[in-house]
């Protein structure tokens, strides 16, 4: 490989990250590869030299937001100054406001959570231990039922984030029907 083509490779990788970005947040993570490929302004073989399959496309444009994410659920969870209800609330809203970015987004994370063998699962995994942190101490506290789980959780927080995606959605939607289940989530009394 000549020292030009070597240099390429990053920025080759770094155009078609970021045309997936835009080709997703347009069209939805079902957007067409070579539609990707093209707003990079490289040929479908680049892309699958890069990126073998959608998921392991979609693993590398996600792995940064899941790492963000995981970080924020652990700095909520040790913040003094944040109740553990309010912690929790925080984070799914920003988990879902940021899924809802694109299209698709909340099913291809759910499926990757149910799929060991995705490539998507171990990113999601750790945010999800992220996240189950964040619930076991609002659990603690005694305002957050203890029946419910961080898969079910986090269920709840995509299925949000895809219906503030529908037709008639606003962009505020999430935060609102978030608030709403989460007195779903309260203890009764």
């Amino acid at each position: 490989m000549t020292k030009a083509t070597q240099s390429e490779v990053p920025r080759n990788r770094e155009l078609l990250l970021a045309a997936a970005r835009e080709a997703f947040a347009d069209q939805g993570t079902d957007a067409s590869l070579r539609d990707v490929a093209r707003r990079a302004g490289v040929g479908i073989g680049t892309l699958y030299r890069h990126f073998p399959t959608r998921a392991a496309l979609l693993e590398s444009l996600l792995d940064s937001n899941f790492a963000a994410l995981r970080a924020r659920a652990e700095s909520l969870a040790s913040s003094p100054d944040l109740a553990a209800h309010d912690a929790l609330l925080t984070w799914l809203n920003e988990m879902a406001t940021g899924v809802r970015t694109y299209l698709g987004l909340p099913e291809s994370i759910m499926a990757a959570l149910a799929d060991e063998d995705s490539a998507l699962h171990a990113s999601c995994a750790a945010m999800r231990s992220s996240a189950g942190q964040l619930l076991a101490r609002a659990q603690e506290t005694g305002r957050v039922r203890a029946d419910i789980t961080v898969y079910e959780v986090i269920s709840l927080a995509l299925g949000l984030a895809w219906a503030a995606q529908q037709p008639g959605g606003t962009s505020d939607l999430v935060e609102r029907l978030l608030s709403t289940a989460m007195h779903g989530l309260a203890v009764p009394g």
